[in-house]
């Protein structure tokens, strides 16, 4: 697949619940590089869309996300995201890689979707259980790729107006 674009993605920020964060292996990390893809979406006018598993049961997302978010979330009730995207590429974050990541990811490739799933901003309880969903998700032909992959393809070149402010990110 070519390089992602900003003119062709959306940000899909899956579940990143005030009580399921802290039982997430990983989760600092989880979270810093999800924040980073959602203020490098937004300073490239990339479309961000955010779901909520039960959020009277887990909470709604958490703050440090919820306040970069130019929208409220999707609720939902099935570990399968139901989403009209308004481009033919998602870029996906967030937790549980091996539940509701991994579900949606398969529900967006067989409607037909290109879609990126961020490594390290995707979490799960058990490393072991994030690294099979990653795996599993690679085999069904999704791409796996980093924050600073997503945010520099984005970007596309150093002389884009954004470079020094996404790049700031990084740093």
């Amino acid at each position: 697949m070519p390089a992602l674009t900003a003119e062709d993605s959306v940000l899909l920020v899956v579940d990143l619940q005030e009580r399921l964060m802290p039982a997430i292996s990983g989760a600092p990390e989880v979270l810093r590089n999800a924040g980073r893809l959602v203020r490098a979406a937004t300073l490239l006018d990339v479309p961000v869309t955010t779901t909520e598993q039960e959020p009277t049961k887990l909470g709604p997302t958490v703050a440090e996300i919820a306040d970069l978010l130019p929208g409220p979330a999707v609720t939902k009730s099935t570990f399968a995201a139901e989403l009209e995207l308004p481009r033919p590429r998602a870029v996906v974050c967030g937790c549980e890689a091996h539940v509701c990541v991994l579900q949606t990811v398969l529900a967006l490739r067989a409607a037909g979707h290109d879609v990126a799933v961020v490594a390290d901003a995707v979490g799960s309880r058990a490393p072991e259980n994030r690294d099979a969903a990653v795996a599993r998700m690679r085999d069904h032909g999704v791409e796996v790729v980093t924050t600073e992959m997503v945010v520099f393809e984005w970007l596309g070149a150093s002389t884009n107006p954004a470079f020094r402010e996404v790049q700031a990110l990084i740093r």
